[in-house]
């Protein structure tokens, strides 16, 4: 049945909207395949819904050929499995709660890894049962304090989410490969340029993480890769560590006063201008940062701790959540300051003074590369006096090693395989091997081979489907529209009868036939009051792959033809025109 402008439920703008700001919730909305209803939610229109079904039936296509069964549970769960797995507390402020006339408590679900493990745990009781894939295509809430990038980051999203479940551990790695490889083709036929990269398992928890990423200019994340295949987001990237030192022998420390000198820049300067060294001058590497951080735990509770670390670097706050998670975590603010007047001395934070087991109790945790017998010019503690030569393990200690600071193109990959290059990148795939975290909270168990009750381990793979169609719009369009690649597009061929000749028209008529009859998708614009500029502009923001224009030659049997994804545009006889269609 013919798509007709017509009747087609849809209002295209010439404008960007104002509170758009990427390149796609600017161009969905104007060629309305989407429309705002309140920050990070949206409603489908009929053209949007058409490219997410595409979308959808390629996931689908795939999770089905690698052996996987759909269900779908409820966006509406009970407070009581996530509280079991302790998910309720730490999600904090990421969830919506919300409760019923009784005051019973629930959440619509940002990830379904409980309410799986129980469908699981309730129909199934033997190792004879498994391995099972499950997965479904559900929406999912998330509170994100800063939803403003259309389908990209929103409040209610749609994701394909898989959870596998296996009797024992090899299961688990056979189940995670099988999904890894479907993702893969997931992604090739859909055309995404992506990156496999080692990942942080978060609120998840599990032993192995992988997210595949899309190189993007206003992708959220930054990874880092190397020429020799290493890959990782940067809050999964583990410093490697060097060699400690000898302390014996290493000279005292030596006071440094100097009037003003509360940065890093001021404080090399100041060295090596009063305490020169031989062979070459002292650089922000050879300075110990100390940065004081506030974490809020989860119970409310605020607690400072104070990171040293080399002062050519800064504290990567992504990374500092990772590293003290589940806490909350930012940048101390004055009132913590206060609360510790004779430790915090702004600009002269030295080591000297901090510690679990100190008078202080504030704890100090380093940097990697903080190692033992390393040599430190930072601060006395006192205003105006810095110390050189604090050595690591002699003059001050730490209660940990905390993977915080900024990661930079140029660092070593840990696994030796050469230097970094950084990478903004869209996570658009995530796979857990998620092991028995949530089997054993939920009592996930089965008959084992010998009759004994074994815990099942599960993984976890999920599919963002409306980022991805966001996605595909940031990478596919020119200065005046859309371009949709021909396998997600809404229709295949979008039909323009121009002018006010009824001889355009008939001709249009007779196309949309022929191309119908041919088993491609046609929508018709068949408006009769719509000016000829006006639907030229609408099919070039639109977006179709294949745009067939009936217009001032219509009488000669010759289509003007657009190819929007080369731009070419070129007459055709009617008569060959459903081949060169096909070609295209």
């Amino acid at each position: 049945m013919v798509t007709r402008l017509s009747h087609l439920f849809l209002r295209t703008l010439r404008d960007d909207p104002s509170d758009a700001e990427v390149t796609s919730a600017k161009l969905l909305v104007r060629a309305g395949y989407i429309r705002r209803q309140a920050p990070g939610i949206f409603a489908w229109l009929p053209l949007g819904l058409r490219v997410r079904a595409r979308i959808e039936g390629i996931i689908r296509d795939e999770m089905v050929a690698a052996g996987a069964q759909e269900v779908l549970l409820p966006a509406l769960a009970p407070r009581e499995p996530y509280e079991a797995t302790n998910r309720w507390t730490e999600y904090g402020d990421g969830i919506f709660r919300l409760q019923d006339r009784k005051g019973a408590d629930y959440l619509l679900a940002p990830t379904h890894e409980e309410l799986f493990a129980l469908l699981v745990k309730d129909l199934y009781s033997s190792y004879k049962d498994l391995p099972v894939t499950l997965f479904q295509i559900q929406d999912k809430y998330r509170d994100e304090a800063r939803p403003r990038a259309g389908l990209l980051r929103g409040r209610e999203f749609t994701m394909k989410d898989a959870y596998s479940f296996d009797i024992d551990d090899a299961g688990l790695d056979r189940s995670y490969q099988t999904m890894r490889d479907a993702y893969e083709r997931i992604f090739a036929r859909l055309g995404l340029e992506y990156a496999i990269v080692k990942a942080d398992a978060g609120a998840m928890g599990g032993s192995k993480s992988e997210e595949f990423l899309h190189p993007i200019a206003v992708g959220e994340d930054t990874f880092v890769r190397s020429a020799g295949g290493y890959a990782a987001n940067v809050e999964a990237y583990v410093t490697p560590v060097p060699e400690s030192l000898p302390i014996e022998g290493q000279p005292e420390p030596v006071l440094l006063p100097a009037a003003d000198t509360p940065t890093i820049d001021t404080l090399v300067a100041h060295a090596n201008e009063v305490a020169p060294r031989d062979g070459a001058p002292w650089t922000a590497a050879d300075t110990l940062k100390n940065v004081v951080l506030a974490l809020t735990h989860l119970d409310g509770t605020r607690e400072v701790v104070v990171v040293g670390l080399p002062g050519d670097r800064e504290v990567d706050l992504k990374r500092a959540e990772v590293a003290f998670a589940p806490a909350e975590v930012e940048a101390a603010g004055d009132d913590d300051f206060r609360k510790h007047p004779g430790v915090f001395v702004k600009g002269y934070i030295g080591p000297q003074v901090l510690g679990a087991d100190s008078p202080s109790g504030i704890r100090y945790v380093v940097d990697p590369r903080v190692v033992d017998g390393t040599a430190w010019i930072t601060g006395a503690n006192e205003r105006g006096v810095h110390v050189s030569g604090l050595v690591m393990g002699r003059d001050f200690t730490a209660d940990g090693v905390a993977e915080v600071s900024d990661v930079r193109a140029g660092d070593p990959a840990p696994d030796g395989s050469g230097p970094l290059e950084t990478a903004r990148g869209m996570e658009i795939g995530h796979v857990f091997q998620l092991g028995r975290k949530y089997a054993e909270a939920l009592g996930l168990k089965v008959q084992d081979e010998n009759g004994k009750l074994a815990t099942v381990t599960m993984g976890s793979y999920g599919i963002g489907v409306t980022r991805i169609l966001a996605i595909l719009a940031e990478a596919h369009n020119d200065e005046k529209g859309l371009v949709w690649p021909k396998n997600v597009a809404p229709f295949d061929v979008h039909v323009v009868a121009t002018g006010k000749d009824e001889v355009a028209y008939d001709l249009a008529s007779s196309i949309v036939d022929t191309l119908e009859g041919d088993r491609f998708e046609v929508v018709y614009d068949d408006r009769p009051k719509v000016s000829p500029g006006v639907k030229l502009r609408d099919a070039e923001l639109l977006g179709m792959p294949i745009v067939v224009v009936a217009g001032r030659n219509a009488a000669d049997g010759v289509v003007e033809l657009w190819d929007r994804a080369s731009g070419e545009r070129r007459d055709v006889p009617v008569a060959d025109l459903l081949e060169v269609v096909r070609a295209i």
